[in-house]
């Protein structure tokens, strides 16, 4: 079964991405076709890009790097979840972004973006030529939540409408179409 890694993109405290997360994946489990792991970024806690080579090298020197790295590399598709900030995308995830090359080639990547009105979509827009150039293929169909607040209750839960349902097992569907056609590109890369 591939694996799926979803991405919690802010770090910030008091963030909806958190149960925005935890409500994607229980509709990822359900759906069925993937190995599930979650991989927060407040968690994981990356200094900024701190590694004296290229990625393109993979010649890591940090321990943070190295398991930064074998944990990516374990990913068959992934789907970040994330806010808009300043109509772009969280710096944190740039800086996990960049902190690889290889990791990321050839494997699908859906979008849960939110926000407000524009329900986090020019994050989306900023962050496809970014993972486009690491050779990842974006699936056209994303979730888009606007005016996310609405849908987290009293206890602090996600609760989507049927609409953003939809849109996640649509998203899903079309990644493990992308993940089996991009499997045989997939191919360890040898420095």
């Amino acid at each position: 079964m591939p694996r799926l890694q979803i991405v919690i993109a802010s770090t910030r405290p008091g963030r909806v991405g958190q149960p925005v997360a935890e409500w994607f994946t229980a509709r990822a489990e359900a759906h069925g076709a993937f190995e599930l792991e979650v991989v927060d970024l407040a968690e994981l806690a990356l200094p900024l890009l701190d590694e004296p080579h290229h990625p393109r090298l993979r010649r890591y020197v940090n321990p943070h790097t190295k398991a930064w790295s074998e944990r990516v590399d374990t990913a068959d598709a992934f789907v970040l979840v994330i806010p808009e900030y300043n109509h772009s995308f969280t710096a944190p995830l740039k800086n996990a972004i960049d902190y690889l090359h290889h990791e990321w080639a050839y494997k699908p990547v859906g979008f849960v973006s939110y926000g407000g009105i524009a329900a986090g979509t020019r994050a989306l827009q900023a962050l496809k030529p970014v993972v486009s150039i690491l050779k990842m293929t974006p699936v056209a169909e994303a979730v888009n939540i606007p005016f996310v607040t609405q849908f987290i209750d009293e206890e602090g839960v996600f609760r989507p409408n049927e609409i953003l349902e939809q849109a996640a097992d649509a998203m899903l569907d079309e990644l493990v179409r992308v993940e089996s056609a991009l499997r045989e590109l997939r191919t360890p890369v040898e420095v």
